[in-house]
């Protein structure tokens, strides 16, 4: 079916590469993407920034300035500049797509083909979360033609709210990831680092477990412990520090499978708290797909399937993820893993969960069209 695609998201399109930017960039093969951040304040001009990427995809960015922001409300600014550049591309006939209902706010008044909310994680139980969050993704569950969910605990937690509600769990490029087996190149910010290397990659914020971090790291100070990814809403004077406990910051999508490459186990020590109860982490297939043995604390949608599967050692606290690391540096039998790891990941793809997906919307908006 022919039609745009406006999405509202609550992340930028160029911070850390995951769920959205591999659906949308699919979808870009095919129709406009058009693709809207929150907004950004200063003393320039206000406007809207429409950049154009790859394919059909458009990432647009409200500009406010800090003055007109006193003299009229910024949700009042950015519904005036998102009709603008609707008339202006000659967006017509299109889908809205939300991943924060926060957007709702400068958004309920379009007359969209159908309405998407790929509910991605449980954004009212992260730090910082807007007060209002709750009571608008309410309105949006209830403005929702079809509703996707990041995981298979968020969909248990969802699927009484709507009749048309979907599990689509994290996937995976396995043919990126897979460029870690046979990299052989050490990158410059990691070749100095001794093994054993023991990594993370993702974004370092409160769903980190901080103190299993530097309690592990103290109970092996022959381990390097190496950190990739930027640190939000968290003070970096709250981090761990020790010799063994390196700072990558944030890396490209595309140099992610030769950093993964030189470790020899990856790390996902999430805190168990309320902001990571529903998360399912993009990084376990990936990790999986680049060889790497991979060692978690009991997210329950990386127990389920990952532990149950024994494909991912768990453990709850730092004494038992020390020993989790151990059997896994000391795995002896890789061919078989990876052979059952590979078997694995055929199930699934982001390729197979965009046309799935795909599916869905259009049949959501035929449905709508064929009521009105």
């Amino acid at each position: 079916m022919d039609f745009d695609l406006v999405c509202f998201s609550h992340l930028r399109w160029d911070f850390v590469y995951q769920r959205p930017q591999h659906l949308l960039s699919r979808f870009a093969r095919e129709r406009r993407v058009f693709f809207v951040e929150e907004a950004m304040f200063s003393d320039t001009a206000t406007r809207m920034d429409v950049s154009a990427r790859e394919d059909n995809l458009f990432i647009v960015v409200p500009q406010l300035n800090n003055f007109d922001v006193k003299a009229k409300s910024a949700d009042c600014l950015i519904r005036e500049l998102l009709d603008g550049m609707l008339n202006e591309k000659n967006i017509n006939n299109y889908v809205s797509w939300y991943y924060t209902p926060m957007a709702l706010s400068f958004s309920k008044h379009l007359e969209p083909r159908a309405v998407v909310y790929d509910c991605m994680d449980e954004l009212s139980l992260f730090k910082f979360a807007p007060p209002t969050l709750l009571s608008n993704e309410e309105n949006l569950i209830n403005r929702s033609d079809v509703i996707f969910t990041g995981g298979q605990s968020l969909f248990e937690a969802k699927r009484n709210r709507h009749k048309n509600i979907w599990a689509f769990p994290s996937s995976i490029d396995v043919a990126h990831f897979k460029k870690a087996r046979n990299a052989s190149e050490e990158l410059f910010d990691q070749s100095n680092i001794t093994r054993p290397r023991l990594g993370f990659i993702g974004v370092i914020d409160e769903r980190m477990d901080l103190e299993l971090l530097r309690q592990a790291a103290e109970m092996r100070p022959d381990w390097n412990f190496v950190m990739i990814g930027p640190v939000v809403k968290i003070s970096e004077n709250d981090l761990p520090k020790g010799k063994n406990i390196f700072y990558l910051g944030k890396k490209d999508y595309d140099e992610l499978p030769s950093y993964i490459a030189g470790w020899d186990v990856a790390l996902m020590p999430f805190a168990i708290n309320d902001s990571t109860k529903f998360i399912s982490p993009t990084k376990t297939p990936e990790y999986l797909a680049a060889g790497k043995s991979v060692v978690s604390t009991p997210i329950r949608d990386v127990v389920r399937p990952y532990g149950e599967e024994g494909l991912v050692y768990i453990a709850s606290d730092a004494k038992g993820f020390v020993s989790a690391i151990e059997k896994a540096l000391n795995q002896t039998d890789e061919v078989r893993r990876l052979e059952k790891v590979d078997k694995f990941l055929l199930q699934t793809s982001w390729d197979n969960t965009w046309r799935a997906m795909a599916k869905l919307v259009n049949e959501a908006a035929v449905k709508r069209m064929a009521v009105s």
